[in-house]
């Protein structure tokens, strides 16, 4: 579809999008980021093959105008033979020259292809992370809604059941009211005489007293219960509003270290000069809920892990090269390691970079140490009585270097024979103070009965 729609290698992919827009063929791959990247690669092609043809060409035309002035030269020279021989291996010799400045060129335009090639790769793939970056934002922006809503939903929830609660208390207050009415109201409908209207008013008056005892218990007792409402809403509003602030929290963290990620990429930045360069970003911002102090750590743990990673990335490096020993210069390993991406992304000082690679050499000079008393342990042939027939005669200690030599371990330190010497002596010395080990059958003093 793409070489039947007339595309060369100046197309755009939005001009070529319209033309094609409306092909079947176009439809079927569904993944516009998909479609965008096939058609790089048919422009990578196209570019690629443009370029070898007219490498091709200029070959055939320097070839071509070789062989005539070589025809010329004959036709001008024949009769001088001799001295057409030297100018034939001057000739091969300029041939040769030409050819290999050809190679050159090839190695070089191929190098750059491949340069190109990894920062377009480079490109897609933060393209890619941002996109997935606004994806995330926008989920957590969708998220913080759907929490407000929630929010205000069970605040709703809990002032209708605090009205409701009222309500009912009300009602049941009203309905006993009725209920001591209807009464006092039968007793007066029963009544006969002076004597019996006043001692219906003496019990209506303190039924009535009783009536406004009741009705003030009944109003303490509500106002009791909202105020123990109020307390329980209260704590369950402050709990809600710490759960929010520290959700609010983790993601401001969240967003300043995705900030930090992205921009951040030197261990020699200082948290002043990165500050100018993070302001300018909009994600400063979303870090608001932060402190100064804060963010000042947050850095410092970036750069801190930063700086870890490039350590581990340019000891790798170290320990991939066959020529570092223990005694290895730093002058002579640097033109090896000068081109590798890990050396230069360790630290553009050579300083710091001979320094970690002396502190390379010193914990690995203390690994082959501890290594080395791990052979002496394992050698059998190394007793309490070993000292002390060195002090007698040199054939034990020979013995002894001659089993040693056969291990790694051993040759790993020929570069310090005299810690390699002093270790060995202090480890006889300790055999020595230990004395004879106890036989296999011996029981432990703690087991003995």
């Amino acid at each position: 579809m793409l070489k039947e729609a007339d595309i060369d290698r100046h197309s755009r992919w939005s001009d070529v999008k319209r033309k094609v827009d409306n092909d079947p063929r176009y439809k079927i791959v569904e993944s516009g980021v998909q479609r965008e990247d096939w058609f790089r690669d048919y422009m990578i092609k196209i570019k690629e093959e443009r370029r070898r043809s007219r490498d091709r060409s200029r070959t055939r035309d320097r070839d071509r105008e070789r062989e005539r002035d070589r025809d010329r030269e004959r036709d001008r020279e024949r009769p001088e033979r001799d001295r057409d021989r030297g100018e034939r291996e001057r000739e091969r010799e300029r041939g040769e020259k030409e050819r290999e400045r050809r190679s050159r060129e090839s190695r070089d335009r191929s190098k750059e292809r491949e340069r190109s090639d990894r920062k377009e790769k480079k490109k897609e793939k933060k393209d890619k992370e941002r996109e997935k970056e606004k994806d995330k934002e926008r989920d957590r922006e969708e998220k913080k809604e759907k929490d407000k809503d929630k929010d205000k939903d069970r605040e709703k929830d809990d002032l209708e059941a605090i009205q409701d609660m009222g309500e009912d208390m009300e009602d049941t207050h009203k309905s006993e009211v009725r209920g001591t009415k209807l009464a006092s109201m039968g007793e007066d409908t029963g009544s006969d005489g002076p004597d019996e209207e006043r001692e219906d008013g003496e019990a209506n008056e303190a039924a009535e007293e009783e009536e406004r005892e009741r009705q003030r218990r009944i109003e303490e007792s509500l106002r009791k219960r909202e105020e123990e409402v109020q307390r329980a809403l209260a704590g369950h509003l402050r709990d809600r509003d710490k759960e929010r602030m520290q959700h609010k929290h983790d993601e401001a963290v969240h967003n300043f270290n995705a900030l930090l990620a992205d921009l951040v990429r030197s261990t020699d930045y200082t948290w002043k000069e990165a500050k100018k360069s993070l302001k300018k970003d909009s994600r400063w911002e979303s870090a608001g809920a932060l402190e100064r102090e804060e963010k000042e750590k947050l850095f410092n743990n970036h750069v801190e892990n930063l700086t870890k990673r490039k350590r581990e990335k340019f000891r790798e490096l170290l320990e991939e090269l066959p020529e570092v020993n223990l005694d290895s210069n730093w002058k002579d390993l640097k033109k090896e390691l000068k081109d590798d991406p890990r050396y230069t992304k360790f630290s553009s000082s050579d300083k710091k970079c001979e320094r970690e690679f002396r502190e390379y050499l010193k914990d690995k000079l203390v690994a082959a140490k501890a290594d080395f008393r791990e052979l002496l342990k394992e050698t059998k042939s190394i007793t309490h009585r070993s000292l002390k027939m060195c002090s007698e005669g040199e054939q034990h200690m020979r013995d002894v270097v001659e089993v040693l030599r056969k291990d790694r371990r051993y040759l790993v330190l020929d570069c310090q024979p005299e810690e390699r010497s002093k270790i060995l002596m202090a480890y006889m010395e300790e055999l020595e103070k230990r004395g004879p080990p106890p036989p296999p059958t011996a029981s432990e003093p703690t087991r003995r009965k």
